[in-house]
C-alpha cells in the first residue's frame, strides 16, 4: 500500500463480507420452503425473501468493485484519493440505502422487478451515490501522474455501468417495454460493462502477482474489451425472446449469445497466459489462486452454461426454469464474487501488514466454497433438467413437480452448506487481519 487514502477500500471489503452473509442466509430460507418448511414465511414471504437475496447479491459485489477502485485507482494513478471524508460520505450512504431498501422489501415497499426491486426514492439516492464516486474517482485520476490502460478501462466500466442504471428508472405502464428496457440494466451490466470491471482487476491483480510486464498484459485487456462489445450488447436479445417483442430477437439473440462465451474464453486464457509467463512467485499464493479461479469458473458459469441454455429452441423449454439458476449462480460466483474475493486477499495483507494468507483457513476457504458452488452448480442442474421434463415436456402440474424436484433441494442445501462454511472461514479471516494500520503504510 504506497497510500494512505487507499485504507479507505477495507469498509468497502468488510460491508461485502458481512452482505454476503445475509445473502447466504436468506438463500437457505429460499432452499428449505422449496422442501415445505417455510415456517418463517409469515414473517419473511418467499417474494421478499427472493428480492432480499438477489439485491443484495448486487449490493455486495458493487461494494467490493467500488473497494477495490479506491485501492486500484491512487495506486495507478500515483495520487492520493482527491477526498477520504467525501469517499467516507459515499460508503455509509451506500450502506443506509441496502439496509433501507432490505427493510422495504420485508415491508412490502419495492418495485416488484427482478433485481431492480428497490423503491424509486431509493433510486435516486443510488444515482447520487454513485456520481459521487465516480466525481472521487475521476478527479484523482485527473490530477494523477499516469492513467494506465488498467485504471482506464477500470474506470470506463464503472461509469457505463452507473449511466446504464438509468435505463431501469424509466418508467413504462406496457410490460413489455418495461421488460426491454430492464434488461439493458441487467444484461448490459453483467455481461456488458462488469466485464470491464472485471478485465481492469484482473489485469491489475495479474500485473502484481506474476511480474509479468504490464504491456504485454494490457494488450489483451483490448481484445477483452472488444469481444465484450461485440458479443455483449446484441446478446440482451435472448432475454427478448417471448416477452413480446419482433421476432427478429430470436435470430440476433441467438447468433451473438452464441459467441458471448468468446469474452470469458479470452479472460481465462489472458489469465494463464499471464500465469505462465510470471518469472515470480509472489509470496501470496492465495490471492493468485482467486484470480486465476475467477478466469476459469467465469467461463465455465458465465460461458458454458449460459450458452447451454440461451439459444432460442432450449430456452423456449428452459426460461424460468432452475436451469436459469444453474447458470446464474455459477456465473456471478465465477465472475465477480471470486473476483471481489480475490482482490480482498490481495489487498488485506498490504493494508494491515499482517500474512494471514498462509493460514490453513485461507485455503479451506477457497477450496470448501469452491466445490460447495460446484455442487449447488449441479443441483440447480438436476432440478432444472427435472422441472423441464415433467412441467413443460410431460406437462405435470406446477406444484406436484416442485414436489418431485425437492429431493434436489437436499443436495443444494448440503452443497451450500459446504460453499458457507468456506465463505465463513474466509470472512473470520478477514476481520483476524483487523483495520489498516499507517505501520504498513510506512513499511511499503
Amino acid at each position: 500500500m504506497k497510500y494512505k487514502s487507499q485504507q479507505i477500500a477495507w469498509w468497502f471489503f468488510a460491508l461485502s463480507g458481512v452482505l454476503l452473509l445475509l445473502q447466504i442466509t436468506y438463500g437457505f430460507i429460499m432452499a428449505f420452503a422449496h422442501l415445505g418448511y417455510d415456517g418463517l414465511h409469515d414473517l419473511i414471504p418467499f417474494n421478499a425473501a427472493t428480492a432480499t437475496h438477489k439485491n443484495l447479491l448486487v449490493v455486495w459485489i458493487l461494494s467490493g468493485f467500488m473497494g477495490a477502485a479506491y485501492f486500484i485507482i491512487p495506486d495507478e494513478a500515483e495520487h492520493e484519493l482527491i477526498s477520504v471524508p467525501l469517499a467516507k460520505l459515499q460508503f455509509w450512504s451506500l450502506a443506509i440505502v441496502g439496509v433501507v431498501a432490505v427493510i422495504g422489501f420485508h415491508l412490502n415497499w419495492w418495485e416488484g422487478r427482478k433485481f431492480l426491486e428497490i423503491p424509486r426514492p431509493l433510486d435516486y439516492l443510488v444515482v447520487v451515490n454513485v456520481l459521487l464516486f465516480l466525481y472521487i474517482i475521476i478527479m484523482t485520476l485527473w490530477k494523477g501522474k499516469k492513467r494506465t490502460t488498467t485504471s482506464l478501462v477500470l474506470t470506463m466500466g464503472l461509469l457505463f455501468a452507473a449511466l446504464l442504471y438509468l435505463p431501469g428508472m424509466i418508467w413504462f405502464d406496457n410490460q413489455t417495454m418495461d421488460s426491454f428496457f430492464r434488461w439493458w440494466v441487467v444484461h448490459l451490466w453483467v455481461e456488458g460493462v462488469w466485464e470491464l470491471i472485471m478485465g481492469g482487476i484482473l489485469a491489475y491483480l495479474l500485473i502484481k502477482l506474476t511480474g509479468v510486464d504490464r504491456e504485454v498484459i494490457e494488450k489483451w485487456l483490448y481484445v477483452i474489451v472488444g469481444l465484450t462489445f461485440i458479443s455483449g450488447v446484441l446478446g440482451t436479445g435472448h432475454h427478448y425472446y417471448y416477452i413480446g417483442t419482433p421476432k427478429y430477437w430470436l435470430l440476433i439473440g441467438g447468433i451473438f449469445s452464441a459467441m458471448e462465451p468468446l469474452a470469458f474464453l479470452g479472460m481465462a486464457l489472458f489469465a494463464l497466459a499471464m500465469y505462465r509467463k510470471g518469472e515470480k512467485r509472489h509470496p501470496n499464493q492465495m490471492a493468485l489462486y482467486w484470480t486465476l479461479g475467477t478466469a476459469i469458473i467465469s467461463f465455465v458459469g458465465a460461458g458454458l452454461l449460459g450458452v447451454a441454455h440461451t439459444l432460442p429452441a432450449v430456452n423456449m423449454y428452459t426460461h424460468g426454469t432452475f436451469v436459469t439458476a444453474m447458470h446464474g449462480h455459477m456465473a456471478f460466483w465465477g465472475a465477480y464474487g471470486m473476483l471481489v474475493l480475490g482482490m480482498i486477499t490481495y489487498a488485506m495483507p498490504l493494508m494491515t501488514g499482517r500474512k494471514l494468507y498462509t493460514a490453513p483457513g485461507a485455503s479451506y476457504a477457497f477450496w470448501l466454497s469452491n466445490i460447495g458452488m460446484v455442487g449447488m452448480t449441479t443441483a440447480f442442474a438436476a432440478a432444472g433438467v427435472t422441472q423441464v421434463y415433467l412441467e413443460r415436456k410431460v406437462g405435470m402440474d406446477f406444484i406436484d413437480t416442485q414436489q418431485a424436484m425437492e429431493v434436489h433441494f437436499l443436495v443444494l442445501i448440503a452443497a451450500a452448506a459446504l460453499f458457507t462454511t468456506g465463505i465463513v472461514m474466509f470472512v473470520v479471516n478477514f476481520f483476524k487481519y483487523g483495520r489498516p494500520t499507517d505501520e504498513a503504510l510506512e513499511r511499503s
